[in-house]
């Protein structure tokens, strides 16, 4: 992290918006065609690709393979998405009882990538991404089932996967964590950092050549109101988190943590936190969007030709609110892989 100049809270008014008719499109991703792609949640289940003129296009599953057929309970429901070189995608599966990590190709195939880590069937999971050493990294929020159980800071037993592109065997590299949500390696390839969202922090390990994690530490402990969900990095190498609830971005620099972008009704923000204090927050915390403009931001992504700007994915919205940064993003490996063959594939 570098020298920071501190942030001025950005204008609610200045929120612009892209997509319409969008499914639950928690996970954003940006590349430099200026597509953006957000899981799709209808009974279908895939992927909608916001095309740069504004148009939305469903990529659907159009069949599935007998070990995706017999590996899902139900639609797949997609959580964090994951780009591929050449237009395939990596869809975290947040069932309601089963998870793991399918694969979606070019012409709708569903198939899986990871069901199964030392030998037992993944629970719900939340994200997945890849660096460029082709390993791919994969978060399970928690074992309970159903997740609600697990929105209180006294549960810890969210973890980390581990696996490479062409899938088969996968490790836990990191457990006991407090509802993992999105993880992503620093852009100096040192460090993984990791949010865990109802523990209220942004952790980060050491990572060693094949991918093991070590010497756990506690980048940022967030404030009340904040439950860390997405994360991305700049240029400079600091962190931006999403919060969910409080609708806020955040940066974690050298200053520590700071809100660049709040949209807060204090009742509802009042509510959540007690039910946090006390051990009873559930689903209905979360499924109501209490903003003004932004409904329950989850992630972000650096966008536009100098990445000055970013798209936010949201858990209740139907359209994805867009953002000017006061820095550029750092460039995410998939910023420049080959999407052509999807392009043809949907007519976008």
């Amino acid at each position: 992290m570098t020298q920071s100049e501190p942030l001025a809270l950005f204008s609610l008014n200045a929120i612009s918006f892209m997509g319409s008719d969008l499914a639950r499109p928690e996970c954003a991703m940006a590349h430099r065609s200026g597509a953006v792609f957000v899981p799709d949640w209808t009974e279908t289940g895939g992927v909608t690709v916001i095309a740069p003129d504004g148009t939305c296009v469903r990529h659907l599953v159009r069949h599935h393979t007998p070990a995706a057929k017999a590996a899902l309970d139900g639609p797949l429901r997609g959580n964090g998405i994951c780009l591929l070189d050449g237009g395939d995608f990596l869809i975290a599966h947040l069932g309601d009882k089963t998870g793991g990590v399918f694969r979606l190709s070019v012409d709708g195939r569903l198939d899986t990538f990871l069901t199964h880590v030392d030998g037992a069937p993944l629970p719900p999971s939340n994200f997945v991404t890849v660096d460029e050493q082709d390993r791919v990294w994969i978060t399970v929020s928690t074992r309970k089932v159903p997740r609600g159980a697990a929105y209180r800071s006294d549960v810890a037993d969210g973890f980390v996967v581990l696996t490479g592109t062409e899938g088969g065997e996968g490790r836990i590299v990191a457990d006991g964590l407090g509802y993992t949500n999105e993880c992503l390696l620093h852009p100096d390839g040192k460090r993984l950092f990791v949010n865990e969202t109802f523990a209220r922090r942004l952790t980060s390990f050491a990572v060693a050549r094949d991918g093991t994690l070590s010497d756990r530490q506690t980048v940022a402990g967030f404030e009340a109101g904040t439950f860390p969900d997405g994360l991305a990095f700049d240029v400079n190498g600091d962190a931006w988190i999403t919060s969910i609830v409080s609708n806020r971005v955040l940066r974690v620099s050298d200053r520590g943590a700071e809100i660049y972008l709040q949209d807060v009704d204090p009742e509802h923000l009042d509510w959540v936190e007690q039910a946090w204090r006390n051990h009873a927050m559930g689903r209905p915390h979360l499924d109501k969007a209490a903003g003004r403009v932004c409904k329950n931001v989850s992630n972000l992504a650096f966008c536009g030709p100098n990445l000055r700007q970013a798209v936010l994915g949201c858990l209740l919205d139907k359209r994805l609110p867009m953002i000017d940064m006061p820095v550029a993003g750092h460039q995410p490996i998939h910023w420049t892989f080959n999407i052509e063959p999807l392009k043809t594939a949907l007519k976008f």
